[in-house]
């Protein structure tokens, strides 16, 4: 892990190096237009050989998609624990939805004309999960129930398999759960090109939702266009801006949580004190070594991990402004002072006792978050990005005639005399 001091020569270029915006390499890029390119032209058997390429799995067209069998085998599988977590989940997804969807309205605006916005949910979702190390259970959550709670009728989830062509139970528990009507049993991004330009067993979606690798996020930016999208989210992000107030086991633990996605992951510890950072380091060498997974841990640490003394606050917020981490945790005294400072994150946590973990799986806001630098651009998944927004505008003649004068201007200006003509008709008897 970097340890970087204001008192450091290469302390400017280094903090420098954290205003990021993410762009994918030469390379991913090339991948993902070919595999783009095979599914558009091949359709399922193209899902098929890079599913047995990329995760050892061989399908078929009839066992692209979960089983209703399959579903029920799940079922039985998932103890009373398993059920209230995934429960308890939903319903603080689903209440916190609830507060973030938008609502049809209409008004009249200055000339007399009824104008409004109606707000329908998209009829056809994609949701991707990521697989790999861990069965990410609480993504269907936070993907599926924020579509389920807008009211979308057919919501088309895609995951990658094990060897032996089967998802782990609990995460198909949680993708029915959360209103899931049929699950592609792909991953990578070949599943991204099947959602947004369909194949013969794979009818396309409106939108696709959810995070991802590389590959995963790629696939994503080149279809924009054939499909429309959430937002970037790729491998797991932290930075943790704490002044002395910190507590350092609670940073560390914190920072090790994030780490355990893998070595894609990016860890940073931003403080205004010496002591706290020295007491953060003696921590998570400490409680790393308690953990399954400390061998992964230590990697991402090695590669994603930073940590950075700095002056004062400003410079933190600043620093964090320009970094825009997918999570922050601002654990500082004066915290609505510096909290009304920070511009670009896509979560932000509180205070010592705000674990990120909780966010992750219980809270309710969507852990699907922009990465990369993305939160300058991107917000995190919200409810009403699952709703199509249309404008409404409703006239009678008395608004006609008061709005003829302006529409004729702007006829004139812009060389459109049919605009024009085509309100002043309406007055004609």
């Amino acid at each position: 892990m970097r340890i970087v001091s204001y008192k450091d020569s290469g302390y400017s270029r280094f903090v420098k190096s954290l205003d990021r915006r993410a762009e994918p390499t030469d390379d991913v890029r090339e991948v993902v237009e070919g595999i783009v390119a095979e599914v558009r032209k091949r359709g399922d058997k193209a899902l098929i050989d890079f599913s047995k390429k990329f995760d050892r799995v061989t399908l078929t067209p009839k066992s692209l998609f979960v089983s209703e069998r399959e579903f029920a085998e799940a079922d039985a599988q998932i103890t009373s624990a398993t059920r209230k977590a995934i429960a308890a989940s939903r319903k603080n997804i689903h209440a916190f939805a609830a507060k973030s969807l938008r609502k049809d309205w209409k008004r009249k605006n200055t000339e007399g004309a009824i104008v409004g916005e109606r707000f329908v949910p998209f009829d056809r979702v994609g949701i991707y999960v990521p697989g790999g190390k861990a069965p990410l259970v609480s993504t269907a959550l936070m993907t599926g129930a924020f579509a389920q709670a807008a009211g979308v009728p057919e919501i088309v989830a895609a995951t990658p398999v094990g060897a032996d062509g089967s998802v782990n139970p609990a995460l198909l528990y949680a993708l029915r759960e959360a209103g899931a009507t049929e699950v592609l049993k792909v991953g990578g991004a070949q599943a991204i090109a099947a959602l947004a330009l369909g194949t013969k067993s794979v009818r396309r979606v409106d939108k696709v939702f959810g995070p991802g690798n590389s590959f995963v996020v790629e696939a994503k930016r080149q279809l924009v266009g054939a499909v429309s999208i959430d937002l970037l989210p790729g491998p797991s992000e932290i930075m943790i801006v704490a002044d002395a107030t910190g507590r350092a086991d609670c940073i560390a633990a914190d920072m090790l949580a994030q780490a355990e996605h893998g070595g894609d992951s990016a860890v940073g510890f931003v403080t205004t004190s010496a002591r706290l950072l020295k007491q953060v380091q003696a921590e998570i060498g400490r409680q790393a070594e308690l953990l399954s997974r400390k061998k992964l841990i230590k990697a991402s640490l090695k590669k994603g991990g930073f940590v950075v003394l700095v002056k004062s606050l400003s410079e933190a917020v600043a620093i964090c402004n320009d970094y825009a981490p997918e999570h922050l945790s601002l654990v500082v005294k004066d915290e609505e002072k510096w909290l009304a400072k920070v511009r670009t994150a896509g979560a932000i946590y509180l205070g010592n006792d705000s674990a990120v973990a909780v966010g992750d799986f219980l809270a309710g806001p969507s852990h699907t978050l922009p990465t990369g630098g993305g939160g300058k651009s991107f917000s995190g998944l919200r409810a009403d990005q699952f709703q199509r927004r249309t404008s409404i505008v409703k006239m009678d003649a008395k608004a006609v005639r008061k709005s003829l004068p302006v529409v004729s201007e702007f006829a004139r200006l812009e060389g459109l005399d049919a605009h024009g003509e085509s309100v002043r008709i309406r007055l004609e008897e």
